[in-house]
């Protein structure tokens, strides 16, 4: 009995001492090189820089609705730096005429459908759209040209848009006409029937041409309107719409068009090869349009966001370089076209809006009158 005890006694050693040895080897690790994990971050050396080109984010909300009288293809481009800065915004654009989105705008009052009014309106407004407009004042007017800055409180000005001769010079050339530097030179008798103009009671294009032409004469308003009766006389043409008159230049109809810079420089971007610019020599003043927020608008934070893109000195300057036919109101948008002239190469007229806006009945009036008499 004794004997069986102590075998069984020596078996369940030796199973014990195979445990031990059997832990022992899968527990120590080969190489006690491993060390403790540390509990605390060190303090750097130097302090940690913030990168310099990490805008600040900011939350405009979503959406952006802009009513604008400006081409497709200068939207497309606006856009493109638009959503480079704003990627998560959804950007309607309703196409049409300033008088056509002014409209809707007056009539969608009680419950604005837009958040943004770009381009058409201008200066020439007078007062007629406060009610309609919030003021807002970009932060970058400081930089824009002087005579370009806010002055109503709600019409932040971007596009400066001058009064030119639009030339053809094939149809020149067969008319044996050499020479249009200024309004004298548009009376010669081999152009008779030849200049075209939109209407200035509805094309603001035509009302800055006609405006252009009293402000050069300001110092005798009788001249002036003695000279627009002679214009008249010899067969100015009044088309529709304000493109109608550099597309039909373009395309040979007429000698000589009465337009603004913007279209006639697209007509040139787009492959016309025989046409020109040229503005007046007697001088020129210029329609500046602007971007104005809707009263209410629905999404008013992303509003102020698009005009202050639209003034700034790097919105303008990109916008400008890739379009080539839009001249801006910041001073320090640099940019180069082949198809604008230098600003400072231009004989600039200072022009007084008010009295355009206080006479805009006389103006019209008078206009009509010689119109009437001439046709």
């Amino acid at each position: 009995m004794k004997t069986k005890t102590n075998l069984v006694i020596i078996v369940l050693m030796l199973i014990a001492l195979l445990v031990v040895a059997a832990c022992s080897a899968t527990t120590t690790p080969t190489q006690s090189t491993v060390a403790p994990v540390e509990t605390s971050i060190p303090e750097p050396t130097t302090p940690i820089e913030e990168p310099e080109d990490v805008p600040e984010v900011v939350d405009i909300g979503k959406a952006l609705v802009i009513y604008t009288a400006e081409p497709d293809a200068s939207m497309e481009i606006l856009l493109e730096g638009w959503y480079a800065m704003y990627p998560d915004t959804k950007v309607d654009i309703i196409y049409g005429s300033a008088g056509e989105m002014t409209t809707r705008i007056i009539s969608e009052a009680d419950n604005p459908q837009a958040d943004i009014m770009f381009s058409g309106i201008n200066g020439g407004d007078g007062d007629k759209y406060r009610p309609y407009f919030e003021d807002y004042l970009s932060s970058h007017d400081s930089e824009l040209f002087e005579e370009y800055r806010n002055t109503n409180g709600y019409y932040n000005y971007v596009i400066v848009s001058p009064s030119v001769f639009f030339l053809n010079h094939t149809l020149l050339d067969e008319l044996g006409v050499t020479s249009i530097e200024n309004y004298d030179d548009l009376l010669q008798p081999e152009l008779k029937g030849l200049i075209v103009t939109s209407d200035p009671n509805s094309a603001s294009a035509a009302w800055n041409n006609l405006n252009n032409i009293l402000n050069v004469y300001s110092d005798d308003i009788e001249e002036a309107w003695d000279y627009i009766d002679r214009l008249l006389a010899n067969g100015l043409v009044i088309t529709s719409s304000s493109s109608a008159v550099f597309t039909s230049v373009s395309n040979g109809e007429y000698a000589v068009g009465l337009t603004y810079e913007g279209g006639a420089a697209n007509q040139i971007r787009n492959g016309i090869t025989d046409c020109e610019i040229v503005f007046p020599s007697e001088g020129n003043g210029a329609i500046v349009t602007a971007a104005a927020i809707v009263k209410n608008a629905p999404h008013r934070d992303a509003a102020i966001a698009w005009v202050e893109y639209v003034t700034s000195a790097d919105g303008q300057a990109a916008w400008a370089q890739q379009l080539g036919t839009t001249r801006v109101t910041n001073s320090q948008a640099v940019f180069e076209s082949a198809y604008l002239q230098p600003y400072d190469s231009i004989k600039w007229v200072p022009r007084d809006i008010d009295w355009q806006v206080e006479n805009r009945s006389y103006i019209l009036d008078t206009w009509n009158a010689l119109y009437n008499k001439n046709n």
